[in-house]
């Protein structure tokens, strides 16, 4: 007897929705899945003609309690109405497959929690990485791995940026106006160029990796405002490219005097960092994603693809739902990992090199009077240059691995000094700890 396809319900139909609509609506797919619902905001909306008129509603609730609903698909984004919304499609036994990011960020153990009650899945690969496999490998195949860090690009607007001033020289404003006209980033870019989004699928990927309880807040976030075309040229001048980076680590906390060893914190983090040009994340390009894993056996992974966009996100989407439909057909769930609460290493606890630049009055002393507040504050200097600008000097200077809260009680002070014009950008380099 032929089995009869897994029914769907899905709540939006935008970009990613109607491009999920088309990929099912292919070959045998077809035979293994159909859709019996979608809720939409408005009906009267102009549709692709692949979008059945008669399968839209303007009522979500109805969409989730259909009978012939196994799978209910979330593509709505935002916290509400879509955590009630998953919450009730979980409760009543029906598999929810998400790409909401900012949700999952926020309330990701409460409904993971919902979802091992009901023994039905709750996946969501298509919230990180769009097309890239990223989820469905920390949770699977490295499932037995002793993960010890995890880092990339996962916003591929900011790398957009970031490339047309790297490589064209271009300012920020006109790089951003740039990418909104190519459609890589929002009218309101906020969310992408202050690092919220990279900064939710940060705290995604280290509840997965780290099985640790993270949410949105819990993350450190600087986004790449503050950066100059001088930043760019000069760090590509050091052999380096300048990446807003995902870093989720185990580091080990600063010792007491009694004792012998520091106590391992979870480091979670957005932040624009300087990448060695040899490093594999420096020469990921335009609107990419790149993903750096370190295992303690498997060593070194790197996973590259499209992160955004209607149809590599919504090739992820497909996939959770494979999934899920086959663990229907077996009575089976995925395993839904449990998290559980982690101590946070604060920011100010990290140790790396930096890359500081500063706007100073071009006279004599100046130098002596800056070198004196790095020493001050036990910030040493790895190398120093002076670049002529129009009303004044710049000063660029890398330091040796130093405290957090070291450098920024020295950018603070820096600040104060009258022959200081300006306190530019503090890169942090990735690995800076290896001198």
């Amino acid at each position: 007897m032929e089995k009869m396809p897994v029914g769907i319900g899905l709540l939006g139909c935008g970009n990613v929705g109607s491009a999920l609509v088309r990929l099912l609506d292919k070959g045998d797919i077809k035979k293994m899945l159909e859709i019996k619902a979608i809720a939409v905001n408005d009906l009267t909306k102009k549709r692709p003609d692949f979008v059945h008129l008669d399968l839209l509603s303007d009522d979500p609730q109805s969409v989730i309690t259909r009978d012939d609903v196994q799978i209910v698909v979330e593509l709505i984004g935002g916290i509400e109405p879509a955590k009630s919304l998953i919450l009730k499609a979980l409760n009543a036994g029906k598999s929810v497959i998400s790409g909401n990011k900012e949700l999952l960020a926020n309330h990701g153990m409460e409904l993971a929690n919902a979802a091992n009650k009901a023994g039905v899945d709750l996946l969501y690969e298509a919230s990180v990485a769009g097309a890239i496999p990223l989820v469905r490998l920390l949770r699977e195949s490295l499932a037995g791995e002793e993960i010890v860090r995890v880092l990339g690009i996962v916003n591929g607007t900011t790398n957009y940026i970031l490339t047309q001033m790297t490589e064209f020289g271009i300012d920020f404003k006109n790089a951003l106006g740039q990418a909104q006209n190519l459609g890589y980033a929002e009218r309101d870019p906020e969310a992408d160029i202050e690092g919220m989004d990279a900064a939710s699928k940060a705290s995604i990927l280290a509840s997965i990796a780290f099985g640790a309880d993270v949410v949105f807040d819990d993350v450190f976030r600087e986004g790449i405002t503050g950066l100059e075309t001088y930043d760019i040229s000069y760090a590509t001048k050091m052999g380096y490219v300048v990446k807003l980076l995902a870093i989720i680590e185990m580091v080990e906390g600063p010792r007491s005097s009694t004792e012998s060893g520091g106590t391992r914190k979870l480091s979670v983090r957005v932040h624009p960092a300087l990448v060695s040009a040899d490093h594999p994340l420096a020469s990921v390009r335009g609107p990419f994603n790149a993903i750096f894993i370190e295992g303690e056996a498997a060593g070194d992974l790197m996973l590259y693809g499209k992160g955004a966009g209607g149809a590599p996100t919504a090739s992820a989407v497909l996939g959770d739902i494979l999934d899920a439909a086959h663990n229907i057909s077996f009575g089976a769930s995925s395993r839904n990992l449990k998290r559980e609460t982690v101590d946070f290493a604060p920011v100010n606890d990290i140790t790396t090199r930096y890359y500081l630049a500063l706007d100073v009055i071009d006279e004599p002393g100046v130098l002596a009077e800056v070198a004196k507040v790095f020493g001050m504050n036990k910030v040493s200097i790895s190398s120093m240059e002076q670049v002529e600008t129009n009303e004044g000097a710049r000063l660029v200077f890398f330091t040796h691995v130093a405290l957090e809260k070291n450098l920024q009680a020295t950018k603070r002070d820096l600040g104060n000094l009258s022959v200081v014009k300006k306190v530019g950008s503090i890169i942090r380099i990735l690995d800076g700890g290896q001198e």
